[in-house]
C-alpha cells in the first residue's frame, strides 16, 4: 500500500515577523481561510509581501465597515457579527455602540485604544453595564499586555487647584477628564398636573465657565448620589459615615465619587474573599455573571450589601472595587445664538420600584430635584460627532423627536430663527397625552406663528383606546413626507434607539416604497443612502 505525503504546511507569516509563534499560526489560519489559499502549494511569503498582505487584510476589514455598530442587536449578535476580525474590531463589538463620548472616546477609538495598549481601564463604558466589561475582560486577555487591565480608581488624587490642565486652557470643559463649572440656574416642570411623567426644562449658567457649543452638542454633567441612598449604604456597611478614606470622609466619597448603581463583579468576588461555605458559592457565582437566586439584575450596591448582610468587608476595600461615578450626556435644548451663556436640558427624573424600595435615575434626579439654584456642578460640552445642521441654510429639515428627544430640535429651531434660515422646518413630536405632555407647546405655537416652524405633527399614544405613535403621524403625511425628501430635506431623530429609532426608521422605508414608486430593497438602500450622505442623522440612545 503506498501513502500520499501530507500537503506541506503552510506558513504564510515568517519566522522574523514580530509575533510569538502562537499569534504567527493563528495568522496563518486566518489568512488561508480568508483567501483560499489552501489548495494552491504556496508555503511562505517573504517579509515584505507578508506586510502587504497583513495591509490588505486590514484595509479591507476597513472597508466592511462595523455591521455590528448597532446598538438595537444583543451583545452576543454583534459579537457573532464581529466573529474572525481583528481583536480591536471584536472589542468594539462589545461596546454599548452609542458612540455617546461618556467614555471620552467614541466606541471604536475607545476599542482601539484598548487594543493599543494605550488605555487599560475596562468599565469606561456606561451604556455596556456589566455585560461590556465582562466581554472586555475576557478579549484583554488575549492581548500580550505588560500590564493587567483595570479599573477606574474610585478615589482618584483630587488635582491641584493650580495646576494647569494636560491639554490646556483651550481644552478645559471639551471632555470628560477635563470639566469646568457650570452654574445651575433652575428648573422648570414641562408637565402639566395629571401626567404620570415627571419632565424638567433645566437651565444651566456657563458665562463664567467659557464654554461655547453649537446645537446638537451634549452636555456632560458630573450628579451626585441621592444622600438618602448615600446614608442607607452607609448603615448597611456598619462604619462611621466619616471614616477616612483616600483622604476623604467615607460618605463624601459615597456622594460624588463612586457609583452606587449596579453592583459590579469585583463587589462580589470582594465578599467571596470574606465570607466562607454557601455565601461563598453564591458570591463567586454573582462575581462570574451568574444568577443564583434570580436577583442578579436588580442588585445595585446597596441591595448587593444587604445580601451579604453581617459580612463587614473593609470599607476601604469596598470603595476600591465600586466603579466611578460617570458622567451623564443630555441633548442641548437651546442655541447659544438666542440664550448666551446659558444651556437648556429637558430631562425625565427617573423613578421606578424594585420590591419595597424606590431606585432613582441619578442624574435625572440630581437636576430634577437636589440640585440648587446658584450650584456649581462640574460639566463639559460633548461635540456631535454626526448631528447637526446642514450647512445651507436654505435645506429644509424634518425632526422626528417624541418625548425628551424633542431638546435639540428646540435648539435647531432656536437657531434656524436666529440666523433667518429660509429653509422650511418640520417637527414631529408625541408624548402620551396631549393635555398634560406636550412640552413647550406655547414656544412651538409662536414659531410657527412667525413661520418658523413651518409644520408641526403630533401623536399622543394615551389619548384613545388605540395608542398612537409618531412613526403612525408619519405614515398618514406620507405623500408630503417624500415631496419634502424629494426637495433634498434632511431628516433627523432623536430618542430612545431600540423601538421608536427603529419604528421611525421603518416607517421612512415605507414611506419611500410607497410614495417613490420603489420595492422594498430599494427604499431600503434608498435610506442607506440618506445615511451615508449625511441627510438622515440620529441622536438616540
Amino acid at each position: 500500500m503506498t501513502h500520499n505525503p501530507p500537503p506541506p504546511k503552510i506558513a504564510l507569516i515568517p519566522e522574523n515577523a514580530p509575533f510569538t509563534p502562537e499569534q504567527r499560526a493563528w495568522l496563518d489560519g486566518f489568512f488561508i481561510a480568508t483567501l483560499g489559499l489552501a489548495d494552491t502549494g504556496i508555503t511562505a511569503l517573504g517579509p515584505q509581501d507578508s506586510a502587504a498582505l497583513m495591509a490588505d487584510v486590514a484595509a479591507a476589514d476597513e472597508d466592511d465597515g462595523a455591521p455590528w455598530h448597532d446598538q438595537t442587536l444583543p451583545l452576543a449578535e454583534r459579537l457573532q457579527l464581529a466573529e474572525g476580525r481583528p481583536l480591536r474590531r471584536r472589542m468594539m463589538a462589545a461596546m454599548g455602540q452609542q458612540d455617546c463620548g461618556q467614555c471620552g472616546y467614541n466606541c471604536q477609538d475607545y476599542a482601539d485604544a484598548l487594543a493599543a495598549g494605550k488605555e487599560t481601564k475596562l468599565n469606561l463604558c456606561v451604556p455596556g453595564g456589566k455585560d461590556t466589561q465582562r466581554t472586555l475582560k475576557a478579549l484583554y486577555g488575549e492581548l500580550d499586555a505588560k500590564a493587567a487591565p483595570t479599573l477606574v480608581p474610585a478615589t482618584p488624587a483630587e488635582p491641584s487647584p493650580t495646576a494647569p490642565a494636560a491639554g490646556g486652557a483651550a481644552s478645559l470643559g471639551r471632555s470628560r477628564d477635563e470639566p469646568v463649572e457650570a452654574v445651575f440656574v433652575s428648573r422648570t416642570r414641562l408637565n402639566k398636573p395629571g401626567s404620570a411623567k415627571e419632565t424638567w426644562h433645566i437651565e444651566f449658567d456657563i458665562a463664567e465657565s467659557d464654554l461655547d457649543y453649537v446645537v446638537g452638542d451634549c452636555f456632560g454633567v458630573f450628579p451626585t448620589n441621592d444622600p438618602v441612598l448615600v446614608d442607607a449604604v452607609v448603615k448597611a456597611l456598619g462604619v462611621p459615615a466619616d471614616l477616612p478614606v483616600g483622604g476623604r470622609a467615607l460618605r463624601e466619597v459615597l456622594t460624588g465619587g463612586v457609583s452606587l448603581g449596579a453592583a459590579p463583579d469585583a463587589l462580589f468576588q470582594l465578599y467571596s474573599y470574606v465570607t466562607g461555605g454557601g455565601r461563598r458559592r453564591k458570591a463567586q457565582a454573582l462575581a462570574s455573571g451568574d444568577d443564583p437566586d434570580g436577583d442578579a439584575a436588580h442588585l445595585d450596591v446597596l441591595a448587593a450589601i444587604q445580601k451579604f448582610d453581617g459580612v463587614r468587608p473593609d470599607p476601604e476595600a469596598v470603595i476600591e472595587v465600586l466603579d466611578p461615578l460617570q458622567p451623564r450626556l443630555f441633548s442641548i435644548a437651546s442655541s447659544p445664538k438666542t440664550s448666551a451663556g446659558r444651556i437648556a436640558l429637558t430631562v425625565d427624573a427617573v423613578r421606578y420600584a424594585i420590591g419595597k424600595r424606590t431606585r432613582l435615575g441619578v442624574a435625572s434626579t440630581f437636576l430634577g430635584e437636589r440640585a440648587q439654584p446658584g450650584q456649581r456642578v462640574k460639566a463639559y460640552v460633548q461635540r456631535a460627532q454626526h448631528f447637526g445642521l446642514p450647512d445651507d441654510p436654505a435645506t429644509p429639515i424634518i425632526m422626528i423627536g417624541p418625548g425628551t428627544g424633542v431638546a435639540p430640535f428646540r435648539a435647531f429651531l432656536h437657531e434656524r430663527m436666529a440666523t433667518k434660515a429660509s429653509g422650511r422646518n418640520w417637527l414631529f413630536f408625541g408624548h402620551q397625552h396631549r393635555d398634560y405632555d406636550f412640552f413647550y407647546e406655547d414656544e412651538f405655537s409662536g414659531l410657527r406663528a412667525a413661520r418658523v416652524l413651518t409644520r408641526l405633527s403630533l401623536a399622543w399614544s394615551r389619548d384613545d383606546a388605540q395608542k398612537f405613535y409618531v412613526q403612525d403621524r408619519m405614515r398618514e403625511v406620507g405623500r408630503d413626507l417624500w415631496a419634502w425628501l424629494a426637495e433634498g430635506a434632511y431628516v433627523y431623530v432623536c430618542g430612545e434607539a431600540k423601538h421608536m429609532a427603529k419604528d421611525v426608521e421603518r416607517a421612512l422605508v415605507d414611506i419611500v416604497a410607497q410614495y417613490g414608486v420603489r420595492s422594498t430593497a430599494e427604499a431600503i438602500v434608498f435610506v442607506g443612502d440618506l445615511k451615508k450622505r449625511g441627510r438622515y442623522q440620529q441622536d438616540v440612545y
